[in-house]
């Protein structure tokens, strides 16, 4: 039994099928195949069931994965123990980042980072974010910006920012002529809204919750961009992040966009990383870094 099989043996279940997990792992399918299949004629028992669609644990696999983690975890430990003591500011940080926020965040920060510390190899994950927590449980990530709450007791934390929402109607829609937003505004009227497993979804669902506002069911998009473009086409109206609004972005002919007066509705981001790495300070010196974004970034100008 091989370190390399273990890893094998937790992204397989972490993906479901034989060809992502090859990939993840920069190896072909037939070699993943091999290795998984050595595996379980060591154990002498079966991992996985499969069939031509599917690939999901067997009872004692998904004990077996567990163990996996935890021996990959002290794996990684006995590395970052080693890193922090030649040099904690060097070497390799895995950095997740949920799909709704990277691209409008990240041109804000990794410069930064990559001045403060030249040395420092940074890696950036985009993914939704239970794929992020399990990246992170299984050791794959050293650290994540999520949206708060996370409920995970083995995880530390450390709150960055909250970000505003802001309302995106077509020009031609009757909120596009208020200066501002008042919750009720959005009162019997539907959003365009994320499809499933995006967070920001069940973002805008609560603030549905709030307003006595309702879904639109016969759309969902995959992306930020698309629900701008939906607005733009006047299919509907949608709540968007600030930061997504912000210069490098460019303005969106078609597209108006208004603040909400007080309580404006908001998501709260937070740095999380796993409560038993020993780059733990040298973490927080980089959640620091994040927290010092420019205040104008979070602000509606008036």
């Amino acid at each position: 039994m091989t370190l390399r099989e273990l890893q094998y043996l937790i992204v397989l279940n972490r993906t479901r099928h034989f060809g992502q997990a090859a990939e993840a792992c920069f190896v072909t399918q037939p070699t993943l195949s091999t290795q998984i299949r050595k595996l379980e004629e060591e154990l002498d028992v079966q991992l996985f069931e499969r069939d031509q669609r599917h690939v999901f644990p067997t009872q004692v696999g998904e004990m077996i994965v567990k163990r996996a983690v935890r021996i990959m975890h002290e794996v990684e430990q006995i590395r970052e123990t080693a890193r922090s003591a030649s040099d904690p500011e060097s070497g390799t940080l895995k950095l997740g980042i949920f799909s709704t926020l990277a691209p409008y965040l990240l041109p804000h920060i990794v410069p930064d980072i990559r001045r403060q510390y030249p040395n420092l190899q940074l890696l950036l994950v985009e993914e939704k974010t239970d794929n992020l927590l399990s990246q992170l449980e299984a050791g794959e990530l050293d650290c994540a910006i999520l949206a708060e709450p996370v409920d995970d007791p083995s995880l530390h934390s450390t709150h960055l920012f909250e970000e505003p929402f802001v309302l995106a109607v077509p020009d031609s829609d009757p909120l596009a002529h208020k200066p501002r937003i008042q919750m009720s505004d959005l009162a019997n009227r539907e959003l365009l809204l994320l499809e499933e497993g995006h967070c920001l979804r069940q973002q805008a669902l609560d603030v549905c919750a709030l307003a006595q506002t309702t879904e639109r069911p016969d759309f969902r998009a995959t992306s930020l961009e698309t629900l701008r473009q939906m607005v733009v086409a006047e299919v509907g109206i949608t709540l968007l992040p600030l930061l997504s609004i912000q210069p490098p972005v460019s303005p969106q002919k078609g597209l108006t966009l208004r603040a909400f007066d007080d309580d404006a509705p908001s998501r709260k981001l937070s740095f999380y990383w796993r409560s038993t790495v020993a780059r733990t300070e040298f973490l927080k010196s980089i959640a620091e870094l994040i927290r010092q974004l420019p205040k104008q970034l979070l602000t509606w100008p008036d």
